[in-house]
């Protein structure tokens, strides 16, 4: 068991975290979650002993190994198996049979490991980069953002190896799909504290909010009391007999610890604008090819229609052209072959993260907000900044001095300004943390109109995508049906074909083969999973779409209720006998229709919440029969 006890760090006036602690016992598999900035990677660089904390220590067993995979992507060796060999212990330098073993474990043929690691896919850089820590045997894996580069064949693979992992992992990453598969427990740095429960990260998130509104109607309740208290005190103070009262008043006070009212977190908040419609097909593309001038071709004989309101997914291994078909839907490319006809109606809204390069250095964030369309103010482009995180001064930021996530934000916002009717975006949830990538699975959600996007998160998948556009084997299609059927009627290619991908991959049985019977269930029980996810959305989707609608309307209907209590009060100062009758009426009816309303969102939150502990205590179950 490894325990980090009371650590603080900071860097220059920002607390990232103060007295957090966490045991990670033998077995567990933990997801480190938490907003942007908070400090998930250097809590990460604090247990593998790269950084020191501020205050605090950290235990670790005798003899214990901890392994840290970074993110960042660094070879130095010419050929994949020396590369690998450098994780070997100093005992083992010359094993080289170990670090074959491990490779072929990890999809590497025996041609491969006498390549450079530059001639590799993102996926299998990551692979190696993994390899290199495994071959040691830690006993804890410290894995920050794994799936980064991968595709999602990669991040499905990944995901069986870690499932299979022997020891402990703690695991950052901001794809939530891709953590809940994994892990047996979720911690959170949150507020500057640190917390940890058995389960997923919506039973984690669920705890937060749970917490959070306890700890908020406690201090209501306390100040209350504390306003009473007061009151008493400067009543009665001169009064003798009360004396013993008011003391016993005045000790309670001084003893009772004053809560703070807890700070409103910022988050991002899309909200994409649209615009009508009145057509059934907003493209058509008829036998489009493409192909870069001398180089293999990426797609070809493509037939495909966009709808007013698909929401089209486009899934594939990294490389193989799904990028590019975005880009030619976007009019940046022609097909080589074929036709693509837009509707002369449609209006179309681009994000890639290439785009970046067109932000201009010398401008503020603001800047490019209002100068991205002719119908912005300067107010809105300041509304903008605020949802895109950039609160205040931070609006006032230059171009130049922004991190590569922060000018994403930018490029999202300037999207968030033009009216469309459809978005075409290139893996959007990169750079955003997991609340973010929420807040933008709600955004497409309820955007009129249709979208077309690239992605590797399952999550996405699940609870978007209508259909489907697949890169695989060399063919691009269009499958008309959501992402289970395709998992269902035809899956992944390479989860059919890689024995690997079914077996635990450790030193002692890298090369071994799984038996068809742990085959069988560990593929029905993916399956499973994906079913359950796929009926959580569904289910879910009526109670949280009818509660935001009752918090929208009674929400109009207090700021009626504002009104007219300000009208009463200019009746009353006018003594308008008739005026107050009517206004009190008024009054009356608005409070019964709040009151209502309450009930109402009060009884569909309950119903919402019931039917999440079902769909959670089914995932917990599930991952469960995986240990």
């Amino acid at each position: 068991m490894i325990s980090a006890e009371n650590l603080s760090k900071s860097f220059g006036s920002q607390m990232l975290f103060e007295d957090v602690n966490l045991k990670i016992n033998p077995g567990e598999r933990i997801g480190l979650v938490g907003r942007n900035g908070h400090g998930k990677t250097t809590f990460l660089r604090l247990i593998a002993g790269v950084e020191n904390p501020d205050k605090g220590k950290i235990t670790v067993p005798k003899g214990y190994r901890v392994s840290y995979v970074q993110q960042t992507l660094s070879f130095t060796e010419s050929t994949v198996l020396e590369e690998c060999m450098k994780g070997l212990t100093e005992g083992e330098k010359q094993h080289h049979w170990k670090a074959e073993k491990i490779l072929a474990g990890l999809g590497f043929s025996l041609d491969d490991t006498q390549k450079h690691p530059s001639n590799f896919s993102g996926g299998f850089q990551v692979r190696l980069n993994l390899a290199k820590e495994i071959i040691s045997e830690p006993d804890l894996l410290l894995l920050d953002e794994p799936t980064n580069y991968l595709d999602i064949t990669a991040i499905r693979w990944i995901e069986q190896f870690l499932n299979r992992w022997p020891h402990e992992i703690l695991l950052v990453t901001h794809d939530r799909s891709f953590m809940d598969t994994v892990v047996t427990h979720t911690a959170g740095i949150h507020r500057k504290k640190m917390r940890k429960i058995a389960g997923s990260t919506g039973k984690y998130y669920e705890q937060i909010a749970q917490d959070e509104e306890i700890y908020e109607k406690t201090r209501i309740n306390d100040e209350r009391k504390r306003r009473d208290m007061e009151l008493f005190i400067r009543r009665f103070r001169a009064k003798a007999r009360l004396a013993n009262m008011v003391q016993s008043r005045i000790k309670t006070l001084d003893k009772q610890e004053k809560k703070d009212k807890l700070e409103k977190l910022k988050h991002l908040d899309f909200s994409f604008k649209s615009c009508s419609f009145k057509g059934d097909f907003l493209a058509q593309a008829q036998d489009i090819s493409f192909a870069y001038s001398n180089s293999t071709t990426l797609f070809k004989n493509l037939d495909m229609n966009i709808r007013k309101n698909d929401r089209i997914c486009v899934v594939g291994k990294n490389g193989k052209g799904k990028t590019t078909l975005l880009k030619l839907l976007a009019g940046q490319l022609t097909p080589v072959t074929g036709e693509l006809t837009w509707h002369a109606n449609a209006i179309k809204g681009f994000f890639v993260q290439t785009n970046i390069s067109s932000l201009v250095d010398k401008r503020t964030v603001e800047e490019e907000i209002l100068y991205s369309h002719n119908d912005v103010n300067r107010q809105q482009a300041r509304d903008i900044c605020g949802a895109m995180m950039f609160q205040g001064d931070n609006a006032l930021k230059k171009i130049s001095i922004l991190s590569g996530g922060e000018k994403s934000r930018v490029m999202l916002g300037k999207l968030l300004v033009t009216p469309v009717n459809i978005l075409l975006l290139d893996e959007p949830t990169n750079h955003l943390d997991m609340e973010s990538c929420d807040a933008l699975l709600s955004a497409l959600d309820n955007f009129d109109g249709a979208v077309v996007m690239v992605t590797h998160n399952e999550m996405f998948l699940h609870a978007l995508a209508t259909r489907l556009i697949v890169f695989q084997k060399g063919v691009t299609s269009l499958f008309d049906g959501n992402y289970q059927d395709f998992l269902d009627k035809i899956g992944w290619e390479q989860e059919k074909n890689t024995q690997e991908s079914e077996q635990p991959v450790t030193l002692e049985n890298a090369a071994g083969d799984s038996t068809d019977e742990e085959k069988l269930t560990r593929k029905k029980i993916r399956q499973m999973r994906s079913d359950i996810i796929a009926r959580r959305s569904k289910t879910l989707k009526p109670y949280i779409r009818r509660i935001k609608e009752l918090e929208d309307d009674i929400e109009a209907l207090e700021i009626e209720q504002n009104s007219l209590n300000s009208a009463m009060q200019d009746a009353a100062q006018d003594q308008d006998g008739q005026k107050i009758a009517e206004l009190s009426r008024k009054l009356h009816s608005t409070q019964g229709d709040i009151d209502r309303l309450f009930e109402i969102l009060e009884e569909q939150t309950m119903i919402l919440d019931e039917k999440k502990e079902v769909f959670e205590t089914e995932l917990y179950r599930l991952d469960q029969s995986l240990l």
